[in-house]
């Protein structure tokens, strides 16, 4: 390959690259060609893109970018799965693709400079909330405290409208009952 072609590719690479954050890397081999376009359908269906890419260029163009690091998973012939997805997302549909595919070897994920390395890492990413999923959660426990506080307070003017009511009644039962027991000319109170 001439030294105009790798730098066209390193150029490609680096591009597609540049917004990503993190990104699952597997290994190919022994995924036949029909495999490879059900995996790759797959993964378009969730917004991201499955690129086979040769380790040496794919070191050299993104040498110093956000994904320096990732090249530890790079051994062998090597696919990285990238998108604008979560990377719990990437590491969940990588999951799913093992699952369907059993000889497909998953090396890692990468994400915000650490390496999850093998599929006890992509397991591991895959447990992580997605952003939507953690935003929900801080919202329910912004939100827990006001609830039971409300819950208390109208427990407890429940118990007090509960009470008064019961005063209520009984004093209109003794207003009642000295109206009864009281002589009939009798001035009342």
């Amino acid at each position: 390959m001439s030294k105009y072609v790798k730098n066209l590719i390193m150029r490609d690479l680096s591009a597609r690259l540049k917004g990503v954050d993190g990104l699952g890397v597997i290994n190919p081999r022994g995924i036949n060609a029909t495999k490879n376009n059900q995996i790759r359908r797959k993964l378009r269906g969730a917004g991201l893109r499955m690129m086979v890419v040769k380790n040496s260029l794919a070191k050299r163009a993104l040498g110093e970018g956000k994904l320096k690091g990732f090249e530890q998973l790079l051994d062998g012939p090597s696919a990285l799965i990238y998108g604008k997805a979560e990377v719990s997302a990437i590491a969940r549909l990588m999951l799913e693709q093992k699952k369907a595919y059993g000889e497909l070897e998953l090396r890692g994920v990468y994400f915000d400079g650490e390496v999850y390395a093998g599929q006890k890492g992509v397991e591991q990413i895959s447990k992580l909330p997605t952003r939507e999923e953690a935003l929900s959660g801080m919202v329910a426990a912004m939100l827990s405290p006001g609830r039971k506080l409300a819950g208390i307070l109208k427990g407890q003017a429940s118990k007090m409208a509960s009470i008064l009511k019961t005063i209520e009644e009984k004093a209109k039962e003794k207003e009642a009952a000295a109206e009864a027991a009281a002589p009939v000319g009798a001035p009342t109170a």
